[in-house]
């Protein structure tokens, strides 16, 4: 079976605090899939690569500065309208306060917390990811420090 490739590349950050929760975004007013929660990111210009892209995005979106992420899995979701290549990283270290920079809700959740949140089909698979790392101890206070 041969491998689709999408044509819009996004990028998404799931950003830890020293709790082990995770930072979820409501989609604003106006924009596609408004009022449903996923993670902050956004799409990958032609002239970056995909870790820009997720410093630019949560910079734009949130006011931090990334200082470590580490890549955790790609997928591509297929829309009615198009297929999109999602690229998540799970930031357990960055620099400043996340603030709703773009019109967005934002909000601290548990892993576990996330089945229960209106998340964006496409990020299921992140989720579980996430919530595989907490079983494993990746999601302490030690593995997230915010950095001051």
């Amino acid at each position: 079976m041969s491998r689709r490739v999408a044509g819009l590349i996004v990028v998404a950050g799931a950003l830890l605090d020293q709790d082990g929760r995770v930072l979820i975004a409501e989609r604003p007013p106006g924009k596609r899939m408004a009022g449903r929660w996923e993670f902050p990111g956004g799409k990958v210009a032609i002239d970056e690569s995909p870790e820009q892209a997720l410093q630019r995005e949560l910079r734009e979106e949130l006011g931090v500065e990334v200082a470590q992420a580490d890549f955790v899995m790609e997928l591509v979701h297929s829309y009615p309208d198009r297929e999109v290549q999602l690229r998540f990283y799970v930031v357990d270290s960055f620099v400043g306060e996340p603030q709703s920079l773009d019109g967005q809700r934002l909000r601290w959740v548990t892993p576990a917390q996330l089945d229960h949140a209106d998340i964006l089909e496409a990020d299921l698979p992140f989720i579980r990811a996430l919530q595989q790392r907490a079983r494993d101890g990746k999601m302490s206070p030690a593995a997230a420090t915010p950095v001051a």
